[in-house]
C-alpha cells in the first residue's frame, strides 16, 4: 500500500479534525523549552535563562507520567481538561513573572509548575490511535500505520515549535511564543480533551498485575539513550553555530525534516516486519550515521548529517512505541507512553546538561561524541535485551482498550 493511501487509511479512523487538533495542542510542548530560555534570556540573561528553561523541562518529565496515570484511572476527558486549562494560567505566569523581573526562584516555581501539567498530547493520543485502529478487522497493520503517522505529527511539531518560538521573539516580542503557547494550550488542549475519541477511565482488571514492567524498564532506557542523542547533537549544533540561534535551529530542523518523511514512509509497511527486529535494525544503522558527525567542521555538513541521522530516528521511536503497546495493559496505556515521553525528555535534559561544558572546553566534536556513544549504548541494549519472546505480537492490550474506547 503507498505511503499517502495507508495515511489517508489512518485518517479515516477518526476524521481529519483528531490530526489536525491533536498537532495544534502538541506544539506549546515542543514550543515552551525554547521559547521560555530565550523570553527569559533576553529580558534577565543568559544564566537565568538557563535555569529556568531547565525547571520547566525537568517539571515536563516528571510530571509526564503522573498525568498519563491519572488519564488511565479517571479518562482523558478530566484530566488532559484539567492539565490543559492550568498549564495555560502557568504558562502566562511564567510570562508575567518574567516581563515583571521578578527573582530566579519565583520564575522557576512558575516554570516548573507548568511543565508538570504539561498535557502530554503527543503521547496520550498514542492510545487514541490504538483503540480507533484495533477496533478494525486489519487491527495489527493499521496500529503501526496510526503510530508511524503519530509520530510524524510529533516530528513536524518539534521542527516548527522551536522555529516558531524564534520567529515571533524576532518578529514580535520576546515573551510572543509563550504567550502562543498559552493560547494553543488553552483552546486546543481543551478541544483534544472533549474530542470524542478520548478514552474513559479503563476498567480495572487482573492484567494490570501483570504488567511486563522488566522489558518496558528495557525501553525505557532506549528512550533516555535517544533523547540523550538529541541533546547531544542540539548542543554541538549550537556550539557549532557559534550562538546564531537561526543558523543552529535551521541545522536541527532537517532531522525532524528527513525524520518526517521517514515515518510517513513506514505508513505504507508497518506490519511487514518484526518491531523487535526493525528496532535493532533502526539503531544500527543510526549508530553508523552518527559517526558521520565526528569529521563535521561547518554548518554545511552538520546538515547533512544530521538529516541523515534522522532517517533512523522515526523508525526507531516508531518501533519503541509499538513494542511498547504489545507489552502494556490497558489500564496502563497512558502511563508507559507518557513514561517513555518522559525518558526522550531527560536524556536530553541530562546530555544538554554535560554537553554544555564538555563542548565549551574541547569543542562540538565532544559533544557529538556524546551522540555516537549514546546511539552505540542503544544498540548494545537492544541487541542484548529485546527479544521477540520478551514483546509477544499479541493484540490483548489492543483488545481491552478497544472494549472501552468510544466510537469517534
Amino acid at each position: 500500500m503507498p505511503a499517502r493511501s495507508a495515511a489517508h487509511g489512518v485518517v479515516r479512523l477518526a476524521g481529519p479534525r483528531l490530526p489536525v487538533v491533536s498537532f495544534l495542542a502538541r506544539l506549546p510542548a515542543a514550543l515552551c523549552p525554547t521559547g521560555t530560555l530565550l523570553m527569559v534570556t533576553a529580558l534577565g540573561g543568559v544564566g537565568r535563562g538557563g535555569v529556568v528553561a531547565g525547571v520547566l523541562w525537568a517539571g515536563q518529565a516528571a510530571g509526564g507520567p503522573l498525568l498519563g496515570r491519572l488519564a488511565d484511572r479517571r479518562g482523558h476527558h478530566p484530566v488532559i481538561l484539567a492539565a490543559s486549562v492550568a498549564n495555560a494560567l502557568m504558562t502566562a505566569a511564567v510570562v508575567l513573572a518574567a516581563v515583571a523581573r521578578l527573582p530566579v526562584p519565583a520564575q522557576a516555581v512558575c516554570a516548573v509548575l507548568t511543565g508538570l501539567t504539561v498535557p502530554q498530547i503527543g503521547p496520550l493520543s498514542r492510545t487514541r490511535w490504538i483503540a480507533l485502529a484495533g477496533r478494525r478487522p486489519d487491527g495489527p497493520e493499521l496500529v503501526g500505520s496510526a503510530l508511524a503517522f503519530d509520530t510524524v505529527v510529533d516530528e513536524t511539531s518539534f521542527v516548527v515549535g522551536p522555529a516558531l518560538a524564534g520567529v515571533l521573539a524576532w518578529a514580535v516580542h520576546p515573551a510572543a511564543g509563550l504567550v502562543c503557547a498559552a493560547a494553543l494550550t488553552a483552546v486546543f488542549g481543551v478541544l483534544f480533551a472533549l474530542h470524542p475519541t478520548a478514552p474513559p477511565a479503563a476498567a480495572r482488571t487482573t492484567a494490570a498485575g501483570r504488567s511486563r514492567f522488566g522489558p518496558l524498564l528495557v525501553l525505557l532506557a532506549v528512550t533516555v539513550l535517544q533523547g540523550m542523542m538529541f541533546g547531544a547533537t542540539n548542543t554541538g549544533v549550537q556550539y557549532l553555530a557559534r550562538g546564531d540561534a537561526g543558523i543552529g535551529g535551521l541545522v536541527w530542523s532537517a532531522m525532524g525534516v528527513s525524520s518526517a518523511a521517514a515515518g510517513f514512509l513506514l505508513t505504507s509497511f508497518s506490519a511487514r516486519f518484526d518491531l523487535t527486529a526493525r528496532l535493532r535494525w533502526a539503531l544500527a544503522v543510526q549508530a553508523l550515521l552518527s559517526l558521520t558527525l565526528l569529521p563535521v567542521d561547518g554548518a554545511w555538513g552538520a546538515t547533512a548529517a544530521v538529516a541523515a541521522i534522522g532517517l533512523a530516528v522515526a523508525p526507531t521511536l516508531i518501533a519503541v512505541f509499538g513494542l511498547a503497546e504489545r507489552i502494556t495493559p490497558a489500564e496502563r496505556m497512558g502511563g508507559a507512553m507518557t513514561l517513555l515521553g518522559s525518558g526522550l525528555i531527560a536524556g536530553q535534559g541530562l546530555a544538554v546538561t554535560a554537553c554544555g561544558p564538555l563542548a565549551g572546553g574541547h569543542g562540538h566534536t565532544a559533544a557529538f561524541a556524546v551522540t555516537c556513544t549514546a546511539g552505540g549504548l542503544a544498540l548494545a541494549l537492544v541487541l542484548a535485551l529485546v527479544r521477540p519472546r520478551r514483546y509477544p505480537p499479541h493484540r490483548t492490550a489492543v483488545s481491552r482498550l478497544v472494549a472501552t474506547a468510544p466510537s469517534a
